[in-house]
């Protein structure tokens, strides 16, 4: 692994260009400009996950790409990409190598929101300061009140729009009987026409929510709410639960992420890398994606064009969005599919799904945050219909083989379509509550990307 500092927006390989969207999938030109400029063969396009500032994902860039020089074969030239998009990371989570100590980072906060975070929240929710101040001072203060809760709960609806939330992506794993799963170059997916479904963790009542995100994040291996101190556990009252409350905001900015990597991918990243591909029909993509900018990546396949073959490999880094998006039939509906089913076929190579059973991210909160309201099992009693890619891999998608990483090292992968890779035997590094879900800077997943890809040795 490189040591190589980030200097000026550069990082330590080269050549390197950031292509920076909005919240809206609007392209900045300038960035799309330094990436037509690249002179590579292929071309690795990598989408960050949760980061609350450019600098972060740099680095984040910068020590993922550097194995990869001297892993592929001497007639590739490799062109790095950086997709950089509006996301946020509270500072409570550990990035391996980067904040190893994680949530011990930020001594005596507990509960309450530390200044980074809390400026980062600012800016991934602009115009929002009121409501902002007073989640911050709920959860400081921790007030033994149910009328507390109710308000906090009204105030993290709020902020994540729910209440003006339309149906689009709604669930990673639910499209309309029929649609289509591979359009033309904006695809054709189609979206529920059934009235807005919030998950039942922003609609339920907020003190049963916050218990249950409390005993999440004590099954997540850490005291309840990261450094919380004494008396936050599971019997301390009331007060106890507010670690479920700002766990319960947590998920707001992961639900609104979750969309917004869509529509990224989308009309965003997608548009993009076809115009390139149009100018450059020679050019071989990669596309790589970590946490929600694996939803990035994989929602830009909607945009390549039918027939069109530029994008060569896809690889899935602990990809936060549902296993049943490829499925052509959901098994617990077979009349529909998930929202990504066929696009496999937009990739010239297989799209590989990593995933680690250390990732408490996905293993506990995904599916928490996923379920739909109106289910009948409780909170906790989830069965696999909300399970996350980056937790279990691919489910439901005929012919999908299943392979350890040393197997897929050693024999390579598939040469079309999807296939899993568990990867824990390298992601398993990082502390509550996110646990593994950001180791993921290893060469061995690098080769993986140069297997996928056909660039090695």
């Amino acid at each position: 692994m490189s040591d190589a500092t980030a200097v000026g927006g550069g990082i330590g390989v080269g050549p390197y260009a950031e292509l920076t969207f909005d919240a809206d999938g609007d392209v900045d030109p300038g960035s799309q400009d330094a990436v037509s400029a690249l002179e590579a063969t292929d071309l690795l396009v990598f989408a960050h996950g949760w980061n609350s500032d450019r600098a972060t994902s740099t680095r984040l860039f910068d020590r993922f790409y550097a194995p990869f020089p001297g892993l592929v074969a001497p007639g590739v030239r490799l062109g790095y990409v950086g997709v950089v998009w509006p996301s946020i990371r509270f500072s409570d989570e550990p990035i391996p190598d980067f904040d190893p100590h994680g949530a011990l980072a930020v001594p005596g906060h507990g509960t309450a929101l530390d200044p980074a975070t809390l400026r980062a929240l600012g800016e991934f929710w602009p115009g929002r300061v009121a409501e902002l101040d007073r989640v911050a001072e709920l959860l400081e203060e921790r007030p033994e009140s149910p009328a507390a809760f109710t308000e906090f709960g009204a105030l993290v609806r709020e902020l994540a729009g729910l209440d003006t939330v339309d149906a689009v992506d709604a669930v990673d794993a639910v499209v309309v009987a029929g649609a289509a799963g591979a359009g033309g170059a904006r695809g054709t997916a189609a979206v529920p026409p059934a009235a807005p479904a919030v998950p039942a963790i922003f609609t339920e009542d907020v003190l049963e929510v916050c218990r249950t995100l409390t005993e999440g994040l004590a099954e997540a291996g850490g005291p309840p709410g990261g450094a919380a101190g004494p008396g936050l556990g599971l019997g301390g009252g009331l007060r106890a639960l507010w670690s479920g409350a700002k766990e319960l905001l947590r998920q707001a900015t992961y639900y609104q992420m979750k969309k917004r990597a869509g529509v990224v991918g989308e009309r965003g990243l997608g548009p993009v890398l076809a115009e390139l591909a149009g100018r450059r029909p020679a050019l071989r993509i990669h596309l790589i994606g970590h946490s929600f900018g694996a939803r990035v990546v994989s929602y830009s396949l909607r945009a390549v064009p039918d027939g069109a073959r530029y994008v060569k490999s896809a690889t899935l880094l602990q990809g936060a969005f549902s296993h049943y998006s490829f499925a052509d039939r959901l098994p617990h509906d077979k009349s529909s599919g998930g929202t990504l089913r066929g696009m496999q076929r937009k990739v010239d190579g297989p799209v590989v799904a990593c995933h680690s059973p250390y990732d408490s991210a996905l293993k506990v909160f995904y599916p928490l945050a996923s379920r739909m309201a109106g289910d009948s099992a409780g909170l906790l009693g989830l069965d696999e219909r909300w399970g996350a890619i980056g937790h279990d891999g691919v489910q439901a998608v005929t012919g999908a083989p299943r392979l350890t990483l040393d197997a897929a090292l050693r024999s390579g992968v598939p040469q079309a379509g999807c296939v899993s890779v568990d990867t824990g035997s390298v992601v398993r590094r990082g502390g509550p509550p996110s646990g593994a879900h950001s180791d993921i800077c290893h060469e061995e997943l690098a080769r993986l990307v140069v297997a996928a890809g056909r660039m090695g040795r």
